[in-house]
């Protein structure tokens, strides 16, 4: 039984030895065997601490527990990962393969990232999306996918939701109100509010499927669960909300700490906006190249001047841009058109031999309503531990409170040629085939300490190549798309530090996302909250794409005539997620960077 915690534990410390041998081949070092039996025990440990986090690394061990989130749980948790720093140090780097040489790098980053984040940044005090996203994660993960028979999963559900009066009295004693961010709190009351809707959707349909004694049990949790909820909301409401009047705003010495951590990248701060203002320049002029056919072949008789003035320019790529914005889905339908977007991509990745595609299950679902309120959409993939379950490609609806004019607005951005470019992104060949192809690297540490500026630079990589390899060429309309989302992933790595720590305003934000990245109005005030709730975090598509652009680059000037696109693209990828430098270093046959 997967409930049994000593047997699965077990088991999962022999997979792991089995699996090290067999990615790092015969290790006779004794470095190479201290450190396997370290990273063994790392990750058969780790996902004690956060028990939904474990759920959704497919670590089925604690599916019946819910998070510790008090003062002692964090000292446990910062405790375990200094002993583990202390550990790690005393392994001589030296003596280790070229693999293990990065999977020990990767963990004393994260040792790094986890003992700051929890003794500086202090997220936990001033952040209560943490709380909401653990409080709908302990049930969504559950029942998300079928990787055991739904009583089993069940059986976790209940035993979770009878500990939400716990952590939800845990959550508040961990937040101090006058830390908190206004815009932090106001999200945080938006999402709670959709956590029980995720039971009426997900748990109360299924009770006539279970044993009448696990009915019951359910019933009853599921009444603890609401009277708790209530009384978390109605705290949201009337004491934190009130309270929170904190400045969102890092400053220098947080983002760039945090930036650092994030990105784990050679590239500074003052480096990605050196490129990004670069790229805004030649992305805005290729836009301009594409727009001005466009134009001229809707308008044959008008002579544009070989040297337009930026007015010129902005104006015909707007005009361009107005024909794309008639192709536009129902408020309704975003799913649909999403389907027939996959099925299409899918079939020219294929039929283009651009890269190994797998057979993993995918479905396109709208966003739960607890994740709603940052993000328009998401890839959400098995974990490494559950290598061949189903991946979610979720899309958030348009919200019912909405306008006429901010559903046009939306959809309008979210045209029907921009969700081809979102299913690029987030499913094919982006998020759901790149992962699909990490969950089965052998090596579950370096899944576990997985890279997102990696994953996220590969989904935009995704996009570019998908159109340079003659993705809807017909069309020039899908060019200009494309270029615009590119131009949105530049514009995102400039006003996340231009916010954080130079004090952009919102105008001054706006003005640059709408006139700048001609962005329509619902997409940049969504940004631009999500640029106050996210630091650091947007800029990851932006260096990751210009890490993999790079080594692209690099690698077919090496290669010259005998470079193959797929057999790049399966090597690039055959190496889990890990940073940039690092797949860099492995594909280059470089040295392994400190």
């Amino acid at each position: 039984m997967r409930c049994d915690a000593h047997r699965f534990g077990t088991g999962l410390v022999l997979l792991l030895g089995g699996l090290a041998s067999l990615y790092a081949g015969a290790q006779d070092t004794q470095a190479d065997a201290s450190f396997d039996a370290l990273a063994a025990r790392f990750v058969d440990e780790m996902p004690a601490y956060s028990p939904v986090g474990a759920t959704q690394l497919g670590d089925h061990r604690f599916d019946s527990e819910l998070d510790q989130v008090d003062d002692a749980a964090r000292a446990a948790q910062s405790g375990f990962y200094e002993r583990y720093g202390v550990e790690l140090a005393a392994i001589d780097r030296d003596g280790l393969s070229r693999a293990n040489k990065i999977d020990a790098e990767l963990l004393r980053h994260e040792i790094e990232t986890q003992i700051w984040s929890l003794d500086e940044l202090q997220s936990w005090a001033w952040n209560p999306l943490e709380y909401t996203e653990l409080a709908g994660s302990a049930i969504y993960g559950l029942l998300a996918r079928e990787f055991a028979p739904l009583e089993e999963r069940l059986i976790g559900v209940e035993a979770r939701l009878r500990q939400l009066p716990r952590f939800f009295e845990q959550a508040r004693g961990s937040l101090v109100p006058a830390r908190v961010p206004p815009v932090h709190a106001e999200t945080a009351l938006q999402q709670h509010a959709g956590l029980m809707s995720l039971v009426d959707t997900m748990v109360v349909p299924v009770l006539d499927e279970v044993s009448p004694a696990l009915r019951g049990r359910l019933e009853s949790a599921i009444a603890v669960a609401r009277d708790a909820a209530d009384e978390q909301q109605a705290w949201l409401e009337n004491e934190l909300l009130p309270s929170a009047q904190a400045e969102f705003r890092l400053g220098a010495e947080l983002f760039d700490r945090k930036l650092g951590l994030t990105l784990n990248s050679a590239l500074t701060r003052s480096e990605i906006r050196a490129r990004a203002e670069r790229e805004y320049v030649s992305v805005r002029e290729a836009m301009y190249e594409v727009a001005s056919a466009v134009y001229q072949s809707r308008y044959p008789y008008v002579e544009l001047p070989d040297r337009p003035e930026e007015a010129l320019k902005q104006a015909v790529i707007r005009a361009a841009l107005e024909e794309a914005y008639q192709r536009l889905p129902d408020r309704d339908e975003l799913v649909t058109a999403a389907t027939a977007a996959l099925e299409q991509t899918t079939a020219f990745v294929i039929e283009n031999d651009l890269v190994s595609v797998p057979d993993d299950p995918i479905e396109i679902v709208l966003m739960p309503e607890f994740q709603r309120g940052v993000a328009v959409a998401y890839c959400d993939s098995p974990g490494p531990l559950d290598v061949g379950q189903k991946t979610f490609y979720a899309v958030a609806p348009l919200p019912e409170d909405w306008t006429a004019e901010q559903d046009r607005s939306f959809l309008r951005e979210y045209n029907l040629l921009s969700i081809e470019d979102l299913t690029i992104h987030e499913a094919m060949p982006g998020h759901y085939l790149q992962l699909a192809h990490s969950n089965r690297y052998p090596s579950v540490l370096r899944a576990v300490l997985s890279s997102g500026t990696f994953i996220e630079g590969w989904a935009v990589y995704a996009e570019r190549t998908m159109i340079a390899e003659g993705y809807l060429e017909d069309d020039p309309l899908m060019r200009l798309i494309n270029l615009k989302w590119y131009l949105r992933t530049v514009v995102n790595a400039i006003i996340d530090q231009a916010i954080h720590v130079d004090g952009m305003t919102r105008d001054e934000a706006m003005r640059l996302m709408i006139e700048g990245g001609f962005q329509e109005e619902r997409e940049a005030a969504g940004k631009w909250t999500r640029a106050q709730l996210t630091s650091t975090q947007l800029s990851t598509y932006f260096v990751g794409y210009q890490e993999h652009i790079d080594l692209r680059h690099e690698a077919e000037a090496r290669s010259q005539e005998a470079f193959s696109l797929k057999s790049y693209h399966d090597e690039v990828l055959s190496y889990g997620s890990p940073p940039g430098k690092y797949v860099r270093a492995l594909v280059l046959n470089e040295p392994i960077p400190l």
